[in-house]
């Protein structure tokens, strides 16, 4: 089971990945002490009305993917989560398009799960295998003020001379994200 948002975002980031999508878009606004909200968007392969329907089963997996996988647990673990935080939840796909989850949490109540790092989980993703954009788009909104920063993988790994690789590049940006998130504090 997930333990945290960011965990969620990983499995989710890493769907749209590996169904060979060119641009991945993660929009995620916190409104300090309300709710969480989710925007993944990916050009990737799309999924068919059948296969939509049936992604909330825990017992399936389209097989292509996970070739040795027998179930397909993330997307019900998160549908589980938000359910019991009192949030929502919504897909939509069409094929040869792509797909658009949308989720929200709501930090009021108990059995929302921590925010977790979203720092790291950026990155994880920004270092998945494959040639892709993934914008990261992060806002939190306080009062009404709202702090955010976008990153580019593909400028991130420009500003580190082509890499993503290799140990002292990783910890680059993984500092450079963490700063980013720093300033929203």
């Amino acid at each position: 089971m997930h333990a945290e948002i960011a965990d969620f975002l990983v499995d989710c980031l890493q769907n749209s990945v590996e169904a060979k999508a060119a641009k991945v878009i993660l929009n995620y606004t916190e409104y300090t002490g309300d709710r969480i909200e989710v925007e993944i968007i990916d050009n990737g392969c799309g999924m068919t009305p059948a296969i939509l329907k049936k992604i909330q089963d825990p017992f399936f997996t389209d097989g292509t993917k996970h070739v040795k996988r027998k179930v397909g647990l993330g997307i019900p673990f998160l549908m589980q989560a938000v359910s019991l935080s009192g949030g929502q939840f919504h897909v939509e796909s069409e094929v040869g398009k792509g797909t658009k989850f949308t989720f929200s949490f709501d930090l009021k109540n108990i059995d929302t799960p921590p925010q977790g790092d979203l720092s790291a989980a950026a990155l994880q993703t920004m270092m998945f295998d494959g040639d892709f954009e993934f914008e990261f788009n992060r806002k939190k909104i306080t009062d009404g003020e709202e702090k955010g920063y976008t990153v580019l993988r593909t400028e991130l790994i420009d500003a580190l001379g082509g890499d993503l690789s290799d140990a002292s590049s990783i910890k680059l940006a993984k500092d450079f994200l963490r700063s980013q998130e720093e300033e929203l504090i």
